[in-house]
């Protein structure tokens, strides 16, 4: 990574006419028809989106260091005749909607038949475009702009205009996302950031932190783990995933921050807890498909029906718009890691439980 000073902008222009030279979105497409967008910046932080797979984040590099797993064959196109967990890319980013999230399941209502976490990673999206800007002499974005519909004929009417954003020389990805209901009727609407964080950043001993009001296991699958929820293991054999939901602590303006990584690197996630008031843990460290899930999200992953009857459902109405934004942020070395620590262990101390955050079946 360069120094800051060998990136203002007149330096820059004394040297190079072209910022691509040191940062961008670059589009290509594969042997399989996928098309692809390396994204790269001279903070040396790389990653792949899938435009024909919701706008998701592929496979993720820091200083060639990967930081995310992903599955044999992939990227997979989209195909609606296979399942959810056939069609699973991993990848850094898997977005999970945007109507329901959780397992398959039978609507209790209408009897309509919904596949694990939704449809939204299948979609392709459309009216691409790139913006790039110098703000004063020392920063300079670049932004990648996408639109992505999910509509039935008599049913929703969804479109998420989603927004990836680079600053020169930062290690963080910024996600805007908005999503408007152009429909009629009132609709559900269950969004969850699938975070996948791979080896070798999460690995034998690599911690979760997180500043929280309570940490709450999913099933008796994942009871025995709550003494340890923060640390990881080796990678065992048909290890049994166990998944924790934590009713998070944030800032009186709702931002809050969690961090996953080793002793040397982490991941961390900066978002506004008004819009995405929950937090799931994926632990899952299998052998071979070693991949843990860091999600925030305005539901957790228990489906459609349940959330209806547990209150935890929300509706889009419509012309109604929903609006989200995270920052991914790499912490490298103990100094930046030291810095995000304080920053949770402040919100642990004097930060509020988040409001709209309603695990009280879970508590017992």
């Amino acid at each position: 990574m360069l120094d800051e000073k060998f990136l203002t902008r007149d330096a820059v222009e004394r040297h190079s006419l072209d910022m691509r030279q040191f940062i961008d979105f670059r589009q290509a497409t594969l042997p399989n028809g996928m098309r692809i967008i390396e994204a790269y910046n001279s903070s040396g932080l790389t990653f792949t989106i899938l435009p024909d797979r919701g706008m998701d984040i592929w496979s993720a590099h820091y200083k060639g260091l990967p930081l995310t797993w992903i599955s044999q064959g992939s990227p997979h196109p989209p195909d609606f005749g296979q399942s959810w967990l056939r069609q699973y890319n991993g990848g850094l980013l898997t977005t999970c909607g945007l109507s329901h999230v959780g397992p398959s399941e039978r609507d209790d209502i209408t009897g309509e038949n919904r596949d694990i976490h939704g449809m939204y990673s299948h979609l392709r999206a459309g009216d691409l475009s790139i913006d790039r800007h110098w703000y004063g002499n020392s920063d300079y974005s670049v932004w990648l702009n996408a639109e992505i519909t999910e509509a039935k004929l008599f049913g929703e009417q969804l479109v998420l205009r989603r927004s990836y954003g680079l600053e020169l020389g930062h290690t963080m990805i910024t996600i805007w996302d908005t999503i408007t209901n152009r429909g009629d009727q009132s609709v559900p609407l269950m969004l969850l950031y699938h975070f996948n964080v791979g080896y070798p950043l999460v690995r034998e001993g690599a911690r979760s932190h997180t500043p929280n009001a309570g940490v709450f296991p999913r099933d008796s699958v994942a009871k025995p783990g709550l003494n340890r929820w923060w640390e990881y293991d080796a990678a065992t054999p048909q290890y049994a995933e166990q998944v924790f939901f934590h009713h998070l602590k944030a800032k009186s303006n709702g931002f809050t921050k969690v961090m996953l990584g080793n002793e040397d690197m982490a991941i961390t996630l900066d978002w506004d807890s008004s819009s995405l008031p929950y937090f799931t843990q994926w632990k899952n460290t299998r052998q071979g498909i070693y991949v843990n899930g860091i999600e925030p999200g305005n539901c957790i992953p228990e489906g459609q029906n349940a959330a209806r009857r547990n209150g935890r459902l929300m509706m889009l109405e419509p012309g109604q718009e929903y609006r989200s934004a995270i920052s991914v942020g790499i912490a490298d070395g103990k100094s930046l890691m030291r810095e995000s620590w304080v920053d949770i262990n402040q919100l642990q101390d004097m930060g509020s439980a988040v409001a709209g955050c309603r695990l009280d079946e879970f508590t017992g």
